[in-house]
C-alpha cells in the first residue's frame, strides 16, 4: 500500500486544537478526514514528514543575470514574454519561476523566510487574534488597469519605465481591516496618506473595526512597512494605546488575507459597472458589507498554508491557492507603480 499524504499545518493545528478540547483521536480523525494512526504519529511527536524530493534550481545566478537583462530591455513585457525570451536563452522554467525571481531580490526573500519560520508554528486561533488591514485603489474603469512593468525601487523615472498616457480615470482609495469574525467599515481616503491622516483613520476606523470584532478581547492589529504606517510618530500612537503591531515582513501581500477580499470586491465591482463616484462608493461599500464571517474565517484559516508555502519557496513569493467566497482560487500579484495588482486565473 502506498503511503498516504502527509498531515498539512492545518490539520495539525486542528489537531491540537481538538485534543486540548478533549476529543478522542478517532473523533479528530474522522473530522479531519485522516487516519487514526496519524493522528496519533502527530501528537506523540513521531510523525515523519516526507523526504524532499523536488526538483533543482532551474536556473543558475548567471542564468537570473540573463532574465534581469531581459527585463531591463523592455520592462512593459508580460511574464509570458520573458518565460519565452528566457526559454530561447536555455533556461527552461515556468511562469511562476519568472515571477518570483523578478519581483523579489535575496534580502527580501531571507526576512520572509526568517519570518515564516518564526510564525510556522502558529495556530488558527493564534491568527483569529490578528487584525488584517490595508489599503486599496478602485478605479472607475475596471478593463483598463494599466499596463505592468517590472522594475527597481529607484527606477521610476527612468524612461524605459515610463509610458505614455491619455488621462486617469476617476478612482478612489479605501482603507478597510478584516478579521475571522468579519470586517470592518471602510474609510475612503481623500488625498495622499501621511502618518497625521493615518492615525486619523486608526482612530477613526480601525478602533471601532476593533471594537465590532473583538470588543474586550485583546488582539494584535497587522499593516504593511507604507512610511505613514512605520513612521515614529504612528509608533507612538500604537504606544500609546497600548495596542500591539505583528511584525510584518516586507514586500508580502501573499500572506495578507485582505488582498483576497479586495479582489472579491473588484470582481463585484466588474458586475455593477458604476458609473459616477458616489456609485462607485456606493458599489464597495455594499460588496464589502456582502462579505460574511464565514468566507473572513476560511482565509484565517489559509494561514499557516500560506506560511508553510514561503517556507517551500525558500522566501519567494509562491503562486499558492487561497480561499476565497466560492473556491480555491490561484492568486498571483504583479508590481504597478509601488502597488501591487491582484491577478486570480
Amino acid at each position: 500500500m502506498g503511503k498516504t499524504a502527509d498531515l498539512t499545518a492545518v490539520q495539525k493545528a486542528i489537531i491540537d486544537t481538538l485534543k486540548r478540547e478533549g476529543k478522542t483521536q478517532k473523533e479528530i480523525s474522522e473530522r479531519i478526514g485522516c487516519s487514526q494512526s496519524a493522528v496519533s504519529r502527530h501528537l506523540s511527536g513521531k510523525s515523519v514528514g516526507r523526504k524532499k524530493c523536488g526538483k533543482k534550481r532551474c536556473a543558475t545566478r548567471r542564468g537570473d543575470r540573463t532574465l534581469r537583462k531581459i527585463v531591463e530591455k523592455d520592462r512593459f513585457q508580460t511574464l509570458g514574454d520573458l518565460r519565452k525570451q528566457w526559454t530561447e536563452s536555455g533556461v527552461e522554467t515556468s511562469r511562476a519561476t519568472v515571477h518570483r525571481r523578478v519581483l523579489l531580490n535575496q534580502k527580501q526573500r531571507q526576512k520572509r523566510l526568517t519570518w515564516a519560520t518564526e510564525k510556522q508554528h502558529w495556530t488558527v486561533a493564534q491568527w483569529s487574534k490578528v487584525l488584517f488591514s490595508d489599503e486599496s485603489k478602485f478605479c472607475m474603469s475596471f478593463r483598463n488597469q494599466g499596463a505592468r512593468i517590472w522594475r527597481k525601487t529607484g527606477e521610476k523615472e527612468m524612461p524605459k519605465c515610463l509610458k505614455s498616457s491619455v488621462k486617469y480615470p476617476q478612482s478612489v482609495m479605501v482603507w478597510g481591516a478584516m478579521s475571522a469574525a468579519g470586517v470592518g467599515p471602510l474609510c475612503f481616503i481623500k488625498g495622499r496618506v501621511n502618518a497625521a491622516s493615518y492615525q486619523e483613520i486608526l482612530e477613526h476606523f480601525m478602533l471601532p473595526s476593533a471594537e465590532k470584532l473583538y470588543g474586550d478581547e485583546d488582539f494584535v492589529f497587522q499593516h504593511d512597512l507604507a512610511p505613514a504606517h512605520s513612521a515614529k510618530t504612528t509608533g507612538k500612537w500604537f504606544t500609546d494605546h497600548g495596542i500591539t503591531v505583528l511584525n510584518w515582513p516586507a514586500n508580502s501581500p501573499d500572506l495578507n488575507p485582505i488582498e483576497n477580499l479586495w479582489d472579491i470586491v473588484k470582481r463585484k465591482l466588474r458586475d455593477a459597472r458604476p458609473n459616477t463616484l458616489d456609485e462607485l462608493k456606493a458599489s464597495i461599500e455594499a460588496s464589502w458589507a456582502s462579505i460574511t464571517p464565514q468566507q473572513c474565517h476560511r482565509l484565517i484559516a489559509s494561514m499557516p498554508r500560506r506560511i508553510e508555502a514561503v517556507i517551500s519557496a525558500k522566501g519567494s513569493r509562491p503562486s499558492i491557492e487561497y480561499i476565497t467566497e466560492h473556491n480555491y482560487l490561484k492568486v498571483d500579484f504583479f508590481c504597478i507603480k509601488n502597488t501591487f495588482l491582484l491577478l486570480v486565473g
